[in-house]
C-alpha cells in the first residue's frame, strides 16, 4: 500500500478510496491532500465522536456530497453505534426531540457556517453555541465544520463515489 493510501485508510475504511471518476486528488496533489488529512484528523480532537459525525453528515447533506454522507452515516452507525433514526431525521433536527441542546447548537452552527453566502453565523447562533461549549470546544467545532466543507468540495468536484451497494464497482 503506498503512502497516500495508508493516509486515506487512517481516515476511513479501504472501501472509500477506490472510486475517483474525474481525478485522483490524493495522487495528483499529494502534499496538499496529506495536509488536509492532518487538519481533518486534528479537527476531531476533543469533540464527541457522535457529535463530530452529525456535524459532518449535516454539512454534507447541505452541500449535496453523497460520498461524504455515505461515509459519515456509515461511520456513525458502525463505529459509534449511532441510532439510524437520528441519522435519517438529521435534516429535520429542529422538529424532533432526538437531539441534545449541545447537538442542536452545533448543528445550527454547522448549517450557518456551511451556508456562508446566506449571511454567515448569526450572533444568536454563536451565543447559543457559547452556552453549550467551551472556547476550546468551539474552536475545534469551527475547524471540523471548515474541514468537512473542504472535503465536500473535493469530493463533489472530483465526483467521488461511495462503493456500490452490492459491493460491485
Amino acid at each position: 500500500m503506498d503512502q497516500i493510501q495508508a493516509s486515506v485508510v487512517a481516515v476511513s475504511s479501504d472501501e472509500y478510496v477506490t472510486h475517483l471518476p474525474r481525478i485522483n486528488v490524493a495522487k495528483e496533489a499529494s502534499a496538499s491532500y496529506r495536509a488536509m488529512l492532518l487538519v481533518s484528523n486534528s479537527s476531531h480532537d476533543g469533540v464527541d465522536p457522535i457529535l463530530a459525525e452529525l456535524i459532518k453528515i449535516r454539512a454534507s447533506q447541505i452541500n449535496g456530497c453523497g460520498f461524504c454522507i455515505d461515509m459519515h452515516a456509515t461511520d456513525a452507525r458502525r463505529k459509534h453505534s449511532e441510532h439510524e433514526r437520528r441519522i435519517y431525521a438529521l435534516p429535520a433536527w429542529r422538529e424532533l426531540s432526538f437531539y441534545t441542546a449541545r447537538e442542536r447548537a452545533a448543528l445550527a452552527l454547522t448549517e450557518e457556517g456551511t451556508l456562508l453566502a446566506e449571511g454567515g453565523v448569526s450572533d444568536k447562533t454563536w451565543a447559543e453555541a457559547e452556552k453549550q461549549f467551551t472556547q476550546a470546544e468551539l474552536a475545534q467545532i469551527v475547524m471540523l465544520i471548515a474541514t468537512i466543507n473542504a472535503w465536500n468540495r473535493i469530493s463533489v468536484i472530483s465526483r467521488n463515489q461511495p462503493p456500490a451497494l452490492d459491493g460491485a464497482e
